[in-house]
Order: C-alpha cells, then structure tokens, then sequence
C-alpha cells in the first residue's frame, strides 16, 4: 500500500491545532485596538484640552473654553464607549450560554454606567464652581471606566483587564486629590498616551 503523501504528518496536525487554539483565545480576549486605543485617544485629546484650559497655576495655556474641552472629552469617550461595545459584541459572536449572556450584560453595562455619569454631572454641576465642575466631570468618567474594565476583568478572569482598570482609578484619585490642572495632565499622559501605547503593544505582541 501506498502512503498517501498528502495526508498531513502528525506534527503539522498539532501545529494547525495550537495555531487554530491560540487565534479563538486570541479572539475571545478581544482585539487591543478596539478596547485601548479608543480611550487613549479620547482621554489624549479630552484631558489635553482641559490641561489646555486650566493650566498648572490657574492661568490658560490656550484660549480653549472649559466647556469646549469638556465636550471633546465627553464626545471623545461616547464613541470610544462605543468601539468598546463593538469589540465586545464581536467577542460574543463565538460564544453561547452563560458566557453570552455575561458579554451582553457587561455591555448594557457599560451603556448604562456612562448614561448614568452624564445625567449626575448635569444635575451637579450647576451647584459647583466652574473649575470644580469640570473635575466632576472628569473625575466621575473615569471612575465608571475603571469600576468597569475591573468588572470585566473579574467576569472573564483577565488580570490584565483587572489591573488596567485598577491604574486607572490609581490615577483618577491622585489627580482629584491634587486639583482640575494635574487631574487633566496627569490623564492625558499617564492613561490617554499608556492607552495607545498598550493596544498598540499587545496587538503586534498578539
């Protein structure tokens, strides 16, 4: 009898079999660029232009009104918000049962969590000054995402996620402690440019 030699050795049958595995984990943590670098961008952009605004000494660095920055911010983190929803609706597609329905939940949540944000700021602001106003603003956002990326972390047993999530409320307390000016800097650098950083890191590491 003749081998047939195109029937596949069985090292090259492994090979496709832990490739194959190693693309659906791959797929089932989701892609970098849809769950970092939106955020990065947006907080980059958001807190930069806060930054902008308040100055480190109380004096503006660029003529940029306190509600033209926070709009960029707010804007800014709605349609990252919604990549986030995206991304994790893609992951959803492979996945069936309680794995589903946690997925789907998670990203209700996120809907929710920043709905929630907007409708607080707007009934507490008019009660603060100004400059307070906006720290409110920025100091709740980040709060909700980082309460979340810890959620998420938790349900699908990440620790990256986790300890993503973790950062960022380390980095929200301490610029709330130090005032609306280091809260701002301290966001666009630390979390909007680690952000792009990170995603664009684990996705060419992935």
């Amino acid at each position: 009898m003749v081998e047939d030699e195109s029937a596949s050795s069985p090292e090259e049958m492994l090979r496709v079999i832990e490739e194959q595995s190693d693309a659906t984990v791959k797929w089932l943590r989701g892609d970098p660029l849809l769950l970092y670098v939106p955020w990065g961008v947006a907080w980059l952009l958001g807190f930069g232009a806060l930054f902008l605004h308040y100055g480190l000494d109380g004096r503006p660095y660029a003529p940029i009104s306190q509600m033209q920055a926070v709009g960029v911010l707010m804007a800014g983190q709605i349609v990252a918000g919604a990549f986030t929803a995206y991304g994790i609706a893609r992951m959803n597609r492979l996945t069936r049962g309680d794995l589903s329905a946690r997925g789907a939940m998670f990203g209700y949540a996120w809907s929710a969590g920043i709905a929630l944000m907007i409708i607080i700021c707007v009934r507490m602001s008019p009660q603060l000054p100004p400059q307070e106003t906006g720290l409110l603003w920025a100091g709740i956002s980040l709060m909700v995402v980082a309460v979340l990326y810890m959620a998420g972390g938790a349900i699908w047993l990440t620790r990256q996620t986790f300890f993503v999530g973790a950062w960022i409320a380390g980095v929200n307390a301490l610029g709330v402690l130090l005032g609306a000016g280091w809260h701002a800097l301290l966001s666009a650098v630390l979390l909007g440019g680690g952000f792009i950083a990170a995603g664009l890191w684990l996705r060419r590491r992935a």
